[in-house]
């Protein structure tokens, strides 16, 4: 293997288990910034290493490990620093110190992470930042993107998140009654954002990251069975649920996006489905309830020409007098323009050219190039999807985007909405 392929796999394993070896160190030295900086030391290990020792059968692990040998040393010069290491009698086996042996104490260090990054000693910017930095693996340049927010200010938050943690020394763990309540909600958006990152990734060379979908999928269902009398827990693990059921016919075999439209429904995942209908059934009417009975829509029609479009505009109705965004009316636009033609979304879609929060997001001049396409607007077609191929940091959107504005006018019976 060459070092370049050694530098790629180091680098593809540090991003996939980049949240757990956080999470880990974190369980021992209990303080997130110094725990991101021994996963990056480990980074650095292996490095230096692999080129020459090669790389180990499970690349995850030894980085893992590597971080918190690194944990344990730096525990334990602490300990000597206050006091000699012999007076105390510190094993390897004393670290991290034994968990509060509670039942309602989950044994999850990602989990953990996810909770004492959102903290509310952090403002909610805050805690999405980082949490995304430390569970998502996203650079700060990929949260800019996906915030809308300049790269600089993006990292003053996450440098300050972990100042703002170590200075009030927020517990590592999992809070309880009252204190879980209250971060429930920051924990829910941050799930539901990594999941989005992993489902339609804002850059790079794949539209979909799915080992960002695996551990947002599995903290929902953790959280679930931690909470279990939150309709809006149970309104997020549906709803991602059904989004994860379609991930393997979103993109060809070579690694290009499909539009819904053209999904092999064959191909969805029909016990993700059962999934999340089952906990449907638990969920509430809060915004990630009503998104996951959207989805539901989507994933119970066998073709999608059975699409119940009026339900849907309907759905985005409640979902905009509960939680109104721009985002919102523009899926509300697809869903009219599909049970009321495409003249009545165009017009919603026009009506959303001013603002602000839309301005350089890539999906409302898609949208308005299929609708404009539908309606024989050729030219005006061709010129939204070059805008929208210019907009998009993903290069698979990017590909598909161009190839529509060259092909406009030829099919646009559908839109790109997913």
């Amino acid at each position: 293997m060459t070092a370049a392929n050694v530098t790629e796999t180091v680098e593809a394993a540090f991003r996939i288990d980049s949240a757990r070896i956080i999470a880990g160190a974190a369980r021992i030295v209990r303080d997130v910034g110094i725990a991101e900086e021994l996963a990056q030391d480990a980074l650095v290990a292996a490095l230096e290493q692999w080129p020459e020792s090669g790389v180990p059968d499970k690349p995850g692990a030894w980085l893992m490990a590597t971080a918190k040998h690194r944990a344990i040393d730096l525990v334990r010069r602490k300990e000597t620093y206050r006091r000699k290491l012999a007076e105390v009698g510190r094993t390897l086996d004393d670290v991290p110190p034994p968990e509060p042996a509670d039942t309602d104490d989950i044994d999850d260090d990602l989990l953990r992470l996810i909770f004492t990054a959102c903290h509310p000693v952090l403002s909610g910017d805050a805690r999405i930042a980082l949490t995304l930095r430390l569970l998502g693996g996203l650079t700060t340049q990929e949260i800019a993107r996906a915030f809308l927010t300049p790269e600089p200010t993006v990292a003053q938050r996450i440098v300050r998140a972990k100042r703002a943690l170590a200075k009030a020394a927020v517990p590592f763990d999992v809070p309880y009654g009252s204190d879980r309540a209250a971060r429930v909600s920051s924990v829910l958006e941050v799930i539901y954002l990594i999941f989005n990152e992993g489902y339609s990734a804002t850059a790079g060379d794949d539209l979909v990251r799915p080992a960002l979908c695996e551990d947002a999928l599995r903290l929902a269902r953790v959280l679930a069975g931690l909470m279990p009398k939150e309709p809006e827990v149970h309104g997020l693990a549906a709803l991602l649920e059904f989004q994860a059921s379609r991930i393997a016919a979103r993109t060809d075999p070579d690694g290009a996006p499909v539009l819904l439209a053209d999904q092999n429904r064959s191909k969805w995942n029909r016990m993700l489905v059962r999934r999340g209908i089952e906990a449907l059934h638990r969920a509430g009417r809060g915004p990630y309830s009503i998104q996951a009975a959207i989805a539901a829509c989507h994933a119970q029609a066998i073709r999608y020409e059975d699409t119940d479009w009026t339900t849907i505009a309907a759905l985005y109705g409640q979902l905009m007098a509960v939680a109104p965004s721009p985002v919102v009316e523009l899926n509300r636009a697809v869903a009219v323009s599909k049970s009321q033609g495409p003249a009545a979304g165009l017009k919603l879609v026009d009506a959303l050219a001013t603002e602000r929060a839309l301005r350089d997001y890539h999906l409302l001049p898609s949208v308005r190039g299929d609708l404009l396409g539908q309606l024989g607007r050729r030219d005006e077609a061709r010129r939204e999807f070059e805008r929208a191929a210019s907009l998009t940091h993903n290069a698979r959107e990017r590909r598909m985007l161009l190839q529509r504005a060259s092909h406009a006018g030829a099919d646009q019976t559908r839109t790109g909405a997913d």
